[in-house]
């Protein structure tokens, strides 16, 4: 019998959000270090945390999130509350867990619905739709089968055999078929997809992919009913890669604008694609004292690695010129 293959077509909207968002990782991957502090990378998962959950009707805000895992009071629901430290909880694991390994999956839901549910990290024992309002849009496969069908689902997974960004999305897709728990398979899907991409590229751990879904609810559901219907992941795998676009855009953005002062935004946008004299920069900005322009900004840029000399070895250069990075030009949006 020959191993599991999940249903997809790969079209060339996959395939060319594979290469954009390839690009964008690699130009990202060069501000990691100086963007993803460790308040950056905390704010992120709070994002996550947040929308993961308000996308299960949950109703608190970033702010009551926050105010939780500090360990301050919050009004409101109990259950809120417990979702919110069970979530942070599960995240914090990610670097613990493989993404193909059936123990982790169900301890990762064990620590996810934990005071929650009756039985946090077992497969359901009962049959289970999913309705909107009145209307069955799906049924899942009967409990007997869903050991196999999730063993089946990870062997596969282990295999290797796509690109982990259409993996990821392949995977996210057929776990919400299965839906093998009794509740908390939405936030079970969204959290295992995290933790495959951060198998391939670690920043994509403090991406908040579920932010763009959380604003994208109704496509987000439509793209799995479409799958249903089409009875393969093709639309939704081409939804969550646009998704993931989306969501590093607006990581990328959100970062640079947290780092970057008004002053050093300036310079980096004057230099563009050129490469310039003190001088002429300090002409460009309007700018008359030299002190003020290196403290406020030269030196910033240049610590930074946003922008480089083009005569290292000669810093007081009378010829010195300076131009962007590679960095400073993701931080530009080039």
């Amino acid at each position: 019998m020959s191993p599991y293959q999940p249903p997809l077509t790969l079209t060339p909207s996959i395939l060319d959000c594979v290469a954009a968002i390839s690009e964008q990782v690699g130009r990202l991957s060069a501000l990691s270090q100086q963007l993803l502090t460790p308040q950056l990378r905390r704010g992120n998962r709070i994002r996550t945390i947040q929308a993961s959950l308000a996308i299960e009707n949950n109703t608190l805000s970033v702010e009551q999130v926050t105010a939780v895992l500090e360990g301050r009071r919050v009004l409101g629901l109990p259950r809120e509350i417990q979702e919110v430290r069970n979530a942070f909880a599960a995240y914090e694991q990610l670097p613990q867990w493989q993404p193909a390994r059936c123990e982790d999956l169900l301890a990762a839901h064990g620590l996810l619905m934990a005071g929650l549910v009756d039985e946090p990290g077992r497969f359901r024992s009962g049959g289970v739709g999913i309705y909107r309002g009145a209307q069955l849009i799906h049924m899942a496969p009967p409990p007997a089968r869903v050991p196999a069908l999730v063993q089946d689902l990870l062997d596969w997974l282990g295999r290797g055999e796509l690109h982990p960004l259409v993996a990821s999305c392949v995977f996210h897709y057929e776990f919400e078929f299965i839906h093998p728990f009794s509740d908390g398979n939405g936030r079970m899907g969204r959290l295992w997809q995290t933790l495959i991409l951060s198998r391939w590229q670690g920043l994509l751990a403090w991406l908040p992919v579920e932010t763009v879904i959380r604003d994208r609810q109704e496509a987000y559901y439509a793209a799995l009913a479409e799958a249903d219907r089409q009875a393969e992941a093709t639309p939704f795998v081409e939804f969550m890669l646009q998704a993931l676009q989306a969501a590093m855009a607006e990581a990328a953005t959100d970062q640079v604008s947290d780092q970057v002062s008004d002053q050093v935004k300036r310079l980096l946008g004057v230099l563009g694609n050129e490469s310039l004299p003190a001088g002429e920069l300090m002409n460009r900005l309007g700018l008359r004292h030299r002190p003020t322009f290196r403290s406020n900004y030269l030196a910033p840029a240049l610590e930074a690695g946003w922008v480089e000399m083009t005569d290292p070895a000669s810093p007081r250069s009378p010829v010195q010129r300076y131009r962007l990075t590679p960095s400073g030009r993701v931080v530009c949006g080039g």
